[in-house]
């Protein structure tokens, strides 16, 4: 069956055209025609964007949202908020991964994402035992299933507490994998996303604290052609022991010891040196980026305006989901780098460019390359778009980038009114058509693990 929608304005691929009237066949834009009147019986909309992907999540996490935002006794930091971490997933099975997934991927669709680069590192049932199966990341993919978010799942492989091979910590029970154990597990978890919907497989060695050189060789030896994906230079603390260990740091070492490619994602890559970010750039690696869970943790701050540039490319992502929104990841990635450079519009490629514009455009290619899917209005591809809420008062007046710049920077997610995502809508008036289902059972399963 064919479905016809006309835009007043639209995104596409070689930038804004009006009046555009687009078919939707199995899923996938099959005609875009600009400059063309709408016909008898085809849905309108004001406004229409590609949908944006969502580089780097821990779905898990977004039960824990708000919950690790009182100070403890020492200096609080990253390290002190992962053992909260550790301690929250401790009595988490299947079925509440699933009900705390589901409510996440349900909230990066309303704020306008419709893909997930999902992370995925919680393996094994609270004693460290492997399920049968793959039995978490088939929660993972019953959530994107249930939601209709296209997923890019990343298994990942994690074996130590630190670098050079140090023993794993009690908290980490649930990660750990050794190599063979491994590979029957991204075997299994191919089979969880065989029947989603332009499912990708990735891989994703956690970072150079958790594998070894050797296992990250093996790793990339493994048949996996999608894409590879390692947290890398988050902290300082992990910068000075990388030196410690090698004499490099950890983007340093990955650009002299590692195959980096367009295949390649450094999620944070926070502490990079200009050496190293044009090092990446020149390699076509993306910069996985997650402004608002990296200022969340006191990370730092990534050197965004040398990396691009040196056409350096970049994808957001919601991390720790503490809060999922993708016009607030786009603004705090430009307003961390005005606070850093005390300037203003410091991503706009150039004069009298639009901030919103670019930074748009970018986390749309980068993400598309990072999580292995492309992405746009375009014929042939997913029918992936979102529709603002032309009336909102944020709104008011806009044209092209305009459209951009307002979301970005003053209406935010309030401005979304509908996602869809491979032809069916999935988020009407802002919320998702099973909102009510999704939540009813996430409060149940909070409920129940913070009793």
């Amino acid at each position: 069956m064919v479905q016809a929608v006309h835009f007043s304005e639209a995104l596409l691929p070689e930038g804004w055209a009006r009046d555009v009237r687009v078919e939707l066949a199995g899923g996938r834009f099959s005609l875009i025609e600009p400059g063309a009147a709408p016909q008898q019986g085809d849905e309108r909309h004001r406004v229409a964007l590609p949908g944006l992907p969502n580089v780097h999540s821990h779905a898990f996490q977004r039960g824990m949202a708000g919950m690790a935002e009182r100070r403890g006794a020492s200096t609080d930091s990253f390290w002190t908020w992962r053992e909260a971490m550790y301690h929250f997933l401790d009595r988490m099975e299947p079925g509440d991964v699933m009900a705390v997934a589901g409510m996440a991927y349900a909230e990066m669709l309303e704020s306008g994402f419709t893909r997930v680069g999902e992370f995925h590192y919680l393996h094994h049932d609270p004693a460290g035992a492997p399920y049968a199966g793959a039995a978490m990341a088939e929660a993972v993919a019953q959530a994107a299933r249930e939601t209709g978010l296209a997923m890019t799942l990343l298994p990942v492989f994690y074996a130590h507490a630190d670098f050079g091979g140090a023993p794993p910590k009690p908290g980490q029970r649930r990660f750990i994998c050794d190599l063979d154990g491994f590979a029957r597990l991204h075997q299994a978890c191919g089979a969880a996303i065989a029947d989603l919907p332009d499912a990708v497989l990735g891989l994703a060695p956690h970072s150079l604290r958790a594998v070894t050189a050797e296992e990250l060789a093996a790793l990339l030896a493994m048949d996996c052609p999608g894409p590879v994906h390692i947290h890398a230079a988050e902290q300082l603390g992990e910068v000075e022991a990388s030196l410690t260990w090698s004499g490099q740091r950890p983007v340093e070492w990955l650009l002299s010891n590692a195959p980096l490619d367009q295949r390649w994602c450094l999620i944070h890559a926070t502490h990079t040196t200009e050496a190293e970010a044009s090092g990446m750039a020149a390699r076509g690696v993306v910069a996985g980026l997650c402004p608002v869970t990296e200022a969340n943790l006191g990370d730092g701050i990534f050197p965004a305006v040398h990396y691009r540039s040196v056409g350096g490319k970049f994808g957001l992502g919601t991390d720790s989901n503490v809060l999922i929104d993708a016009a607030e990841e786009l603004r705090w990635l430009e307003y961390v780098q005005r606070l850093a450079h005390r300037g203003r519009n410091l991503l706009a490629s150039g004069s009298n460019a639009s901030t919103g514009g670019d930074l748009f455009r970018g986390a749309l290619t980068g993400g598309s390359q990072a999580l292995g899917a492309a992405a746009g209005i375009a014929e042939g591809m997913p029918a992936d778009f979102l529709t603002l809420d032309a009336e909102h008062p944020a709104l008011v007046g806009a044209a092209g980038d305009g459209w951009l710049d307002r979301w970005i920077f003053a209406a935010g997610r309030s401005a979304i009114d509908g996602v869809w995502r491979a032809g069916q809508q999935v988020v009407d008036r802002g919320r998702h058509v099973k909102r009510e289902a999704i939540a009813a059972r996430y409060r149940t399963v909070m409920t129940k693990l913070l009793a």
